[in-house]
This record gives C-alpha cells, sequence and structure tokens, in this order.
C-alpha cells in the first residue's frame, strides 16, 4: 500500500529543511508512503500562498517576520484539521503549539528516530480524519469497508468489485451507487470501469495508471478530466 501526504516545511535553515526532506524520503521508503513536499523560508510568503492545500505541516517557531505559532494561529481560520507538527530550537516555545491545536513538536537538532515516531503520529491522525465507512452487500450478509483501504472499484458484468488493502470484494450493485457513497472522498474515474482512490495513484504511463502496484487503462475521453482531479488532489483543492 502506498499513500499520498501533501507536507509543507516552512523552515528558514536550507540545511533544516533538506535534513526534514531526507528524514520524509526515508520514511516513506521504509513505511510505503509517498510524499508531495513542498518549502517555504519566510513565513509571509507561506501564508500569502496557503490556500488549505497540504495534509501535514513542518512548522519552526523561531521564523523571521512572524514566529510560527502565529503563522499557524492564522492559518487556522482557513484549515482547521491540517496536521502540524512544530520544530523548536527550544522546547518551552513548543508548549503555545498546543493552544493552535498542534499535534506534537520536534527539538533540533532533529533525529530520525524521534522524528519517525511523531511521524507515526501525524499518519495515524491522517488516516483517520479520511476515512469514512461505507456498507455493500455481499452474498446477502452486509460488509463494511474503510475508505481509506479501497484502491479501486471495477465493473464487472452486473457486480462491482471492491479492490482493497484487505482483498477483493463483489457486490451485485451499480457503479453510479459507488459514486454516491464515495462523493466526498478522493476518488476519479479513469474509464467507465474503473473508480479509483486517488491517494493510490503511484504513477501514470501514457493511458494507463499504476494504482497501488496494478496499472489500469485510462481511456482517452476520460483522461483530461482524471488527471485534471489528480491535479487537483495533489494541489489540495
Amino acid at each position: 500500500m502506498e499513500e499520498t501526504l501533501r507536507v509543507c516545511i516552512v523552515e528558514d535553515n536550507p540545511d533544516e529543511t533538506e535534513k526534514l526532506r531526507t528524514f520524509l524520503g526515508r520514511y516513506g521508503e521504509k513505511r510505503h508512503y509517498r510524499f508531495n513536499v513542498a518549502n517555504y523560508s519566510d513565513s509571509l510568503d507561506f501564508l500569502e500562498e496557503f490556500r488549505g492545500n497540504f495534509d501535514l505541516i513542518f512548522m519552526d517557531i523561531e521564523l523571521p517576520h512572524l514566529d510560527g505559532v502565529e503563522v499557524v494561529r492564522r492559518i487556522r481560520k482557513i484549515d482547521k484539521r491540517v496536521i502540524v507538527i512544530f520544530v523548536t530550537n527550544m522546547a518551552q516555545y513548543a508548549v503555545k503549539g498546543y493552544e493552535v491545536d498542534a499535534l506534537d513538536f520536534i527539538v533540533k537538532p532533529v533525529q530520525y528516530a524521534g522524528f519517525s515516531l511523531k511521524l507515526d503520529r501525524a499518519v495515524e491522525r491522517f488516516r483517520s480524519m479520511q476515512d469514512k465507512e461505507i456498507w455493500i452487500s455481499e452474498r446477502g450478509n452486509m460488509r463494511r469497508l474503510r475508505t481509506s483501504t479501497i484502491k479501486y472499484v471495477e465493473v464487472a458484468h452486473h457486480n462491482l468489485i471492491y479492490h482493497t488493502t484487505d482483498g477483493d470484494f463483489k457486490t451485485y450493485d451499480q457503479l453510479k451507487s459507488a459514486i454516491g457513497q464515495l462523493a466526498d472522498c478522493p476518488f476519479a474515474l479513469c474509464n467507465r470501469c474503473y473508480l479509483v482512490n486517488l491517494h493510490f495513484v503511484t504513477a501514470i504511463e501514457e493511458l494507463c495508471v499504476v494504482v497501488g502496484g496494478e496499472p489500469l487503462q485510462i481511456s482517452r475521453n476520460k483522461r483530461k478530466e482524471f488527471l485534471q482531479s489528480l491535479n487537483e488532489f495533489l494541489g489540495g483543492k
């Protein structure tokens, strides 16, 4: 399983920024997560461009112009859900972070062992925030599925197959029913037979999308719409 998190690092020290990027890459390789990472060295630039388009922010507290706590206080007016981890030289300053609902803080110099533990918490929070439960009928019984485990939904004759990280589950239903249940989740059609969870997209190869390691065909008439949905998802819209 590989999921994507949109991460922003707000840090005025380029060495610290690079260290966090390296740690994110290391964590992603070990835990099968993919991170789309942006970074800002100036708090005002970050505030000007922030549109609620990140899942996780690593925020330095001691920044030029505005301190990190004040920055987060302002972005909370736009986005109350984004996960924030403060990074600081002095632990006593990090306590202020809880005033703006920070998840945690990391004291510099950042070490990978501590970083990975904090990121475990962030990933757990992210998944719980993304999760929604749906019910499907399977051979006369009802089965509950968490949307975060669904890689894609496939149309097979008059059935739907839910391909999940826990296995495949078949139900007698129409695609429009699945689209309705998953309307507020990041799913998009790549053709008339596949409804794809964008969290599991790892590559686009011509008329093919790789979803959780499986190649699925993108129809020509759906390609533009699908790529737009994917770009908007990755950009946080």
